[in-house]
């Protein structure tokens, strides 16, 4: 892995076990073994560095969630895209986390963020509307788009909930967990009678992911 690689995804790790505003370039030259003038020499500042973690983000974001054209979806499917979509919020928590103020002191991230909640609103949307073609959901176009956007939120907004009740606790998987339930929650009164059975297979999967030993 070249340094530039190493920067980005030692930062990563530190930010997330740490938390971003705990951690400096100093701290992650030092974890490298590397120092602060060679890191200076891929990144002018923390906030480079932030910004191409974002992009990582975006890249495993398009290559897991982007739906496929005209695709029916199976079950497979279905739980692909739950666990891709958690999985992703695992593996950058600390953006999450502190999205608010990651935002609010870097313009130019904000505008890539911005775009990229767009690309995911319509590649929402169609997973639904996959799902309705594939008649496990039912309920008009609009529905699909208020539903997406529910969705949407539900991801979004999961981690800084979840922080907020553990007044500065440690997120968990088993806690993200329990943020596909509340979309199966949410998606339930969609489902068709034909497909509940697969309905109640989902559910009980990621219930039993939400209770495993944290």
């Amino acid at each position: 892995m070249k340094t530039k690689d190493k920067i980005i995804h030692t930062s990563l790790q530190l930010f997330n076990e740490r938390g971003e505003r705990q951690i400096t370039t100093n701290h992650i030259a030092a974890e490298l073994g590397i120092s602060p003038g060679n890191l200076y020499y891929h990144f002018g500042n923390k906030q480079e560095i932030i910004r191409s973690i974002f992009q990582l983000y975006v890249e495993q974001l398009e290559n897991s969630f982007r739906p496929h054209a005209d695709q029916l979806l199976s079950l497979d499917h279905l739980t692909q895209y739950l666990d891709a979509s958690f999985e992703l919020m695992w593996r950058f928590r600390f953006m999450y986390a502190n999205l608010l103020e990651l935002l609010a002191r870097d313009p130019e991230l904000e505008t890539q963020y911005q775009n990229m909640q767009l690309e995911l609103s319509n590649w929402s949307r169609d997973i639904l509307l996959q799902l309705k073609d594939s008649r496990f959901i039912s309920g008009d176009d609009a529905i699909m788009a208020e539903l997406a956007d529910s969705v949407k939120f539900i991801i979004g907004a999961w981690i800084g909930y979840q922080s907020a009740q553990l007044k500065g606790g440690e997120i968990t998987k088993p806690r993200l967990y329990q943020g596909v339930l509340k979309i199966l929650f949410t998606l339930r009164p969609y489902f068709t009678e034909e497909s509940m059975s697969i309905y109640q297979r989902l559910y009980d999967h990621y219930v039993k992911c939400a209770e495993r030993s944290e």
